[in-house]
C-alpha cells in the first residue's frame, strides 16, 4: 500500500535490524523501499540489499556533503547504474548548510567540487535515462540553476527525478515542478514547526507527490527523536491526508503510482 521512496538501510543503525524492520514494514503496509547510495564505497552493500530482497531497489550516487571518498566520474556512475535493480542516480545535489561551522569557514566559491560532482551525476543520468534523486540544502538557487544549465527542463533528453526530503519554499517547489521533477516529503512534515512546509505539501500536484522516511533520520511524530525506519512512512501519509482531505488509502495509492511512474521497473 505504501512505498518508502528514500531510505538508508545500509547504514549501521539499521543494517543489523533488517529482519525486524521488514516485519514492521509488512505490518504497516509498506510494501516497497528504495535504498539510497551515498558513496561509491557503499554501493555494493546497497545493491546487495536490492538483489537479496524483491521489494527493495537501489540507486548509485555520492552525496554532496561527503568528502574524503572516491570522486565519481560519469563512467563510474553509468557502469553501476547498468546493474540489475538500480533505478536512479543519486543521491546528489548541493549542500551549503552552515558552511562556516561544518566546512572550516569555506565559502560557496570553495565548494566548486560539489557543483562538479553534481554535474557528473546529471550527465550520467541523462545518458542512462534514469531519474535523479536530488538533495538540496541551503543551496536551492544553485541547484535549480545547474539543472537548467545541464538541460534538465522536462523535455527530451532530461533525466528528471525527485527533490527528496523537501524542506524548501513554495517558490523552489514551483521551480522543481516546472523542470518536471517530483517532490518527496519526509517525517519533517509532521513536526509542529513545519507549518510552512505543510503549506507547500498542500499545493504540490498529487501526481508529483512522493513520501519517504530518509531513515535512519527524521522520524515522524510520534517517534520524533528516535531511530527512523521505513515502517514509519504511513505517518507521513497521514499528514498528507489531513492537508489534502483525501483518504489514507488514496494517499498510499497515488504515491505508489507516482513511484512506479518515476522509477521504471519497481512494480513487484
Amino acid at each position: 500500500m505504501f512505498v518508502d521512496s528514500h531510505c538508508h538501510l545500509s547504514f549501521p543503525e539499521l543494517a543489523g535490524q533488517l529482519p525486524q524492520i521488514r516485519q514492521a514494514m509488512a505490518q504497516a503496509g509498506v510494501d516497497r523501499a528504495l535504498c539510497i547510495c551515498t558513496t561509491l564505497e557503499e554501493f555494493d552493500t546497497v545493491h546487495a540489499l536490492a538483489m537479496q530482497y524483491d521489494n527493495f531497489w537501489a540507486t548509485v550516487g555520492v552525496h554532496p556533503d561527503n568528502e574524503g571518498v572516491t570522486e565519481p566520474s560519469v563512467d563510474d556512475l553509468i557502469s553501476r547504474a547498468a546493474r540489475p535493480r538500480v533505478v536512479a542516480i543519486g543521491e546528489t545535489g548541493l549542500d551549503y548548510y552552515q558552511m562556516e561551522e561544518r566546512k572550516g569557514g569555506r565559502s560557496v566559491t570553495d565548494l566548486g567540487w560539489q557543483r562538479t560532482r553534481f554535474r557528473n551525476h546529471i550527465r550520467a543520468a541523462q545518458r542512462v535515462h534514469k531519474p535523479l534523486v536530488i538533495h538540496t540544502r541551503a543551496s536551492s538557487a544553485d541547484t535549480v540553476a545547474i539543472l537548467k544549465e545541464e538541460g534538465e527542463d522536462g523535455g527530451d533528453g532530461s533525466a528528471g527525478g525527485v527533490f527528496h526530503c523537501f524542506t524548501e519554499t513554495a517558490e523552489v517547489a514551483r521551480a522543481a515542478l516546472d523542470l518536471g521533477f517530483y517532490i518527496s516529503f519526509s517525517g519533517i512534515l509532521t513536526f509542529k514547526s513545519a507549518s510552512d512546509l505543510r503549506d507547500v505539501a498542500a499545493f504540490v500536484p498529487l501526481d508529483r507527490l512522493l513520501i519517504e522516511t530518509d531513515s535512519p533520520y527524521l522520524a515522524p511524530v510520534p517517534y520524533r527523536g528516535k531511530l527512523n525506519n521505513p515502517s514509519y512512512v504511513p505517518y507521513v501519509a497521514r499528514q498528507i491526508t489531513d492537508l489534502r482531505k483525501i483518504t489514507l488509502e488514496e494517499v498510499g495509492r497515488l504515491t505508489s503510482v507516482n513511484f512506479e511512474r518515476l522509477f521504471e521497473g519497481v512494480v513487484t
